[in-house]
């Protein structure tokens, strides 16, 4: 913004220091420029302009709408890691309260017990959802929690090994943080076959070995289905001291088998299918794990204690980070977590409570079968591919070649995905079911 920042003597509008100060601090150190303090590849530093033309508030305000309004209006039927539900007006109404939408960080505990309080629910009710003992104060994403993960199993294995196995339907954006995280480590990613949408057990058992530190399995899985082999992936982890790690939300959890009674050590995933709209980026990562490892947690832990007028209080009661630890004994270098999402994550479930929870995970189930069967009687489709139990979303067949469907649903107003050369991938849920009619008279239109 043009006029808005004066550096005066200073370097920059965005440091303290006058031209005069840094001369005396680089000639205290040595240096004759501020750019000997740093090393930074050329390859990729910083030599020339950003290109980026002065506006005013209001000129950059008209240029970002115009830039929205290219955006193309369609209904999503998309799903894939992305779930959207209605989210009550109530989550904005206390969320956006200035008690909790601070640019302080929010969870110091001399100044904001209400905000660790609400930590503290979002824990609680994510431990009676997977049954496991710890649940941490949230990570970014599913992505980032899966990698944690991983680090996890490679610390706390009795034997040596180097081996994570992961199903072939992994998204790749989940892989790719994966393969980032370990990759350091020492470990490598490797996937095993599934059948029909699920894990194929008997491909498990000839990939599992005693150098894998851990099984990651989905329930719903990526392309929908509820996973049905939840206890004999548990049982092959535990044969050969692998950790198992169970991907799932904490709507689906409310139906679906207890990952603890499966035997699953961690249950990582995202939590912002409460709390959030869609959001195709920023998200919220659930860690959940067994007791034995609750100084292995990365991240923050919240707990409650007492004062010393023996009142009810909260605080942070673990934080295994480099900033607070020895580097060399911290279990993550992951800087912040999502505390603000983790707090609508909290309000969301506080108002479904246990009953409208259930329901609304009902509802994915009725929802995604009454849409596949709607669809099978299209001509030129076939839905579901998979003859399993499915969750929000489910692959559809197409006669049509996948990438023309989709072209052609967009032009009549929805988003769909290909996920193969004849196959599509439609999620539902409460927030777009109103269009299902105009869905299925698109389908019939264009398949």
């Amino acid at each position: 913004m043009s006029g808005r920042h004066e550096s005066g003597d200073r370097g920059s509008p965005y440091a303290p220091h006058t031209a005069d100060e840094t001369a005396a601090m680089l000639d205290a150190v040595g240096a004759d420029d501020v750019s000997e303090l740093f090393d930074i590849p050329e390859a990729v530093a910083f030599d020339g302009e950003f290109d980026i033309e002065e506006r005013t508030e209001r000129e950059a305000e008209r240029h970002v709408r115009g830039l929205l309004s290219r955006n193309d209006d369609l209904t999503e039927f998309l799903g894939r890691g992305h779930y959207e539900h209605y989210v009550p007006s109530l989550v904005d109404h206390l969320s956006l309260r200035s008690e909790f939408l601070t640019s302080y960080t929010q969870y110091q505990p001399e100044i904001t017990q209400g905000f660790l309080q609400a930590l503290f629910e979002y824990q609680s009710m994510l431990v009676e959802l997977t049954g496991l003992d710890i649940v941490n104060a949230s990570m970014y994403d599913h992505a980032t929690a899966l990698a944690e993960a991983a680090l996890l199993a490679a610390r706390v294995r009795s034997t040596d090994g180097d081996r994570v196995l992961v199903p072939d339907y992994l998204l790749a954006n989940r892989r790719d943080v994966l393969e980032n995280y370990t990759d350091g480590a020492g470990l490598s990613v490797e996937t095993f076959a599934t059948d029909d949408g699920n894990v194929d057990a008997d491909a498990l058992a000839e990939a599992i070995d005693d150098d894998a530190v851990m099984v990651y399995a989905e329930n719903p899985t990526t392309r929908g289905t509820v996973e049905e082999n939840l206890e004999t992936v548990g049982d092959l982890a535990d044969d050969h001291d692998a950790l198992f790690c169970l991907g799932s939300d904490p709507v689906a959890l409310s139906i679906l088998q207890e990952p603890a009674a499966v035997g699953a050590d961690v249950v990582v995933g995202d939590a912002a299918t409460l709390g959030l709209p869609t959001a195709y980026g920023m998200g919220l990562g659930l860690f959940a794990c067994r007791d034995d490892f609750v100084r292995q947690v990365p991240g923050r832990l919240v707990g409650a204690s007492e004062d010393a007028a023996d009142k009810r209080t909260y605080t942070l009661t673990l934080q295994t980070r480099e900033q607070h630890i020895r580097k060399e004994r911290a279990t993550s270098n992951i800087c912040t977590n999502q505390a603000w999402v983790a707090l609508r994550t909290a309000i969301h479930a506080a108002y479904l409570g246990p009953d409208g929870l259930v329901n609304l995970a009902n509802d994915c189930v009725r929802l995604a079968d009454d849409l596949a069967e709607r669809l099978d009687d299209v001509t030129g489709l076939q839905a579901p591919v998979h003859d399993r139990h499915h969750f929000r979303e489910f692959v559809a067949h197409t006669d049509q070649p996948a990438n023309a469907v989709v072209a052609d649903l967009e032009a009549e107003g929805f988003a769909v995905h290909a996920v193969g050369d004849h196959e599509i991938q439609v999620c539902i849920t409460d927030s777009n079911e109103h269009a299902a009619d105009r869905l299925v008279a698109a389908f019939e239109e264009v398949a």
